[in-house]
């Protein structure tokens, strides 16, 4: 019976991945399966949540020194392609200035990811503002005394 509930399992795996490759990207499916950067960052410099058209929420907190991006770390409650997205934005800002990641908005995202079926466009937008909203706020925190 093991044997039986084995095979299933692996015919299901390959089933499901090969439907996944007809509409994602082999970078999409890559850091689906191995996300980076997901956790929170205790006395982030810069910090920001954003909730999302579709109702999942991100969250991004940074670590900066001398106005470089030397970490980065994400949550969210969201999707598989929302996880995508916000390993992707990350991993694209750090070891750049603040400046430089004001800079990347979903287009980059969705570039680097070789794209994403429409309906899941928008998850990209998502990690997108919520990296400007971190980056906001750790300006205004840096600002105050």
């Amino acid at each position: 019976m093991s044997k039986d509930f084995d095979q299933f399992a692996d015919e299901l795996e390959k089933a499901i991945m090969e439907e996944m490759r007809q509409e994602y990207s082999e970078k999409v499916i890559e850091i689906f399966l191995n996300p980076k950067n997901l956790g929170k960052i205790e006395n982030a410099d810069g910090y920001g949540k954003v909730k999302g058209s579709c109702g999942d929420t991100m969250e991004i907190f940074l670590v900066v020194k001398d106005n470089l991006i030397t970490d980065a770390k994400f949550t969210t409650d969201g999707c598989g392609t929302t996880v995508v997205c916000g390993s992707m934005i990350t991993e694209l800002i750090k070891n750049k200035n603040t400046d430089q990641a004001l800079q990347i908005d979903a287009e980059k995202v969705l570039h680097e990811l070789g794209g994403l079926p429409e309906a899941d466009q928008h998850c990209a937008k998502l990690a997108a503002d919520t990296l400007h909203d971190a980056i906001l706020t750790y300006f205004k925190n840096k600002r105050e005394p």
